[in-house]
C-alpha cells in the first residue's frame, strides 16, 4: 500500500481504544465464581454454559430440550460467557492501550483481572471445559462447548505481546504459562477436545485457531506445527469448496453468519501461524482453494449484502457485517486497499451479544 498500513489501522482504533481502556481502569475483575450455575454438576470453579440453541419441549415442559437451529434461546444460562467476554475485552482494550502509549498503568490494570481468572485461589476458573454448552435433561457439558474458550484467545495473545514488550514479571509469565499449558493438554486429551478438533465445520476451525494461538503464548512447537498441518489437510481441503465459500456453513440457518466466523478463524490461523518458512496466506490445495479465495467470495455481500444469494439468517441478519478481521488480516498480507478501505467503513466496537460472542477477534492491534 502507499502508506504505512499498520499506522492507519491505529489511526482508525487509537481514539476509541483509549476511551474504552480510560473505562475499563475503573472497572473490577468478575470471574465465573461470581455466578452461580444452579443447573452444573461442577463446582463454582469450572466453567458452565448451555447451549444456545435448545428451548423446552412444547409438549413436555419438564422433559429434556429440544433443538432448534439458530434460535438462540434467551434463558439459557450464559453468565460465564458473558464474564469471559467482559474480560477478555477488557484485557484486549488495556493492552491495546498500552501497545499505543506503553504507559504502565494499563499492564497493572490488565494483570489484575488475570491474575484473578488463572491464579487466585478464591476466583480463578479451571483450567477445563467438561461443563460447557451443557443441555437440560440430556447432557452435562459437550466438546462443542470448548468454543466458548475462544474468548480466551485475546487474553493469551495480550500476554504474548507484554511478554514480548518486557512488560510482565516472571512469576506472572509462569503462573500465566501454566494456565494455558494446562487447558490446552486438557483440550488435545480429553474425549471433548478431540470431539471438538475432529468437528467438520467451524467447530473444528475454531479447535486449531485457539491451540495455536495458545500454543503459540506457551511455546509449544510441536502444537503449532500440528496446527499448521491441520490447516492445510483438514480445514481447508475439507470445508472450502472451489468458489471460497463454506459448504457447511451455508447449510446452517445463519449461513451469512456463519460463513462469516468460519472465514475469521480461519484467516486468525493464518495471522497466527505463517512466517518466512510456511505462509499459510499463500498455501493452496487443488489449485484453487486457499484463505484470499475465500475473502473474494464473500466479499462482494460484505459491501452489498443485499445480493446475498443464499437465505437469510434466521436471526441477527441486519447486525452483519462488522470490521471482521479478514479483512484487515487479508489486507495486510495482500496490499488490498479495497479490503481495507471496507474494513476501516465498518463497526470496531460492537455491542450486540451475539455479533460479540461470534467475533473471535475484537483487538486488531494485539495482531498485527
Amino acid at each position: 500500500m502507499p502508506y504505512d498500513s499498520k499506522k492507519y489501522v491505529e489511526e482508525i482504533l487509537k481514539d476509541d481504544i483509549l476511551e474504552q481502556a480510560a473505562m475499563n481502569l475503573q472497572e473490577s475483575p468478575v470471574t465465573i465464581t461470581s455466578f452461580i450455575a444452579e443447573r452444573s454438576v461442577g463446582d463454582c470453579h469450572d466453567f458452565y454454559s448451555e447451549g444456545d440453541y435448545w428451548w423446552p419441549n412444547p409438549l413436555d415442559l419438564e422433559g429434556p430440550y429440544v433443538r432448534r437451529d439458530g434460535q438462540t434461546n434467551p434463558e439459557n444460562f450464559v453468565a460465564h460467557r458473558q464474564a469471559m467476554i467482559r474480560f477478555s475485552s477488557i484485557v484486549g482494550n488495556l493492552t491495546s492501550a498500552y501497545l499505543l502509549t506503553k504507559d504502565n498503568r494499563y499492564v497493572e490494570n490488565v494483570m489484575e483481572h488475570v491474575r484473578a481468572w488463572f491464579v487466585n485461589e478464591q476466583t480463578f476458573m479451571r483450567p477445563k471445559l467438561q461443563y460447557a454448552q451443557a443441555i437440560k435433561g440430556i447432557t452435562t457439558g459437550r466438546g462443542i462447548g470448548i468454543i466458548d474458550t475462544v474468548h480466551l484467545m485475546e487474553v493469551a495473545q495480550s500476554l504474548y505481546r507484554l511478554e514480548i514488550a518486557g512488560a510482565l514479571s516472571k512469576k506472572d509469565i509462569e503462573d500465566t504459562k501454566k494456565w494455558f499449558s494446562d487447558y490446552l493438554k486438557w483440550m488435545s486429551n480429553h474425549p471433548y477436545g478431540k470431539d471438538e478438533m475432529n468437528a467438520d465445520n467451524n467447530h473444528g476451525t475454531c479447535w486449531v485457531m485457539q491451540a495455536a494461538v495458545f500454543a503459540r503464548y506457551v511455546g509449544d512447537g510441536d502444537m503449532m506445527n500440528f496446527c499448521r498441518n491441520r490447516f492445510k489437510n483438514i480445514l481447508l481441503p475439507n470445508q472450502m469448496s472451489e468458489n471460497g465459500s463454506f459448504p457447511r456453513e451455508l447449510a446452517r440457518t445463519k449461513p451469512y453468519g456463519y460463513s462469516l466466523f468460519n472465514l475469521d478463524a480461519m484467516a486468525t490461523i493464518c495471522q497466527t501461524l505463517s512466517n518466512e518458512t510456511d505462509n499459510l496466506w499463500s498455501y493452496t490445495i487443488d489449485g484453487v482453494k486457499n484463505i484470499n479465495k475465500g475473502i473474494d467470495f464473500i466479499y462482494p455481500y460484505i459491501v452489498n449484502k443485499d445480493n446475498w444469494p443464499f437465505a437469510r439468517d434466521v436471526m441477527y441478519w441486519e447486525e452483519w457485517p462488522v470490521a471482521h478481521p479478514f479483512l484487515i488480516f487479508g489486507a495486510l498480507q495482500t496490499n488490498n486497499k479495497d479490503w481495507i478501505t471496507t474494513w476501516g467503513n465498518l463497526e470496531h466496537f460492537p455491542t450486540t451479544d451475539e455479533v460479540v460472542r461470534n467475533l473471535p477477534v475484537r483487538n486488531p492491534l494485539l495482531w498485527i
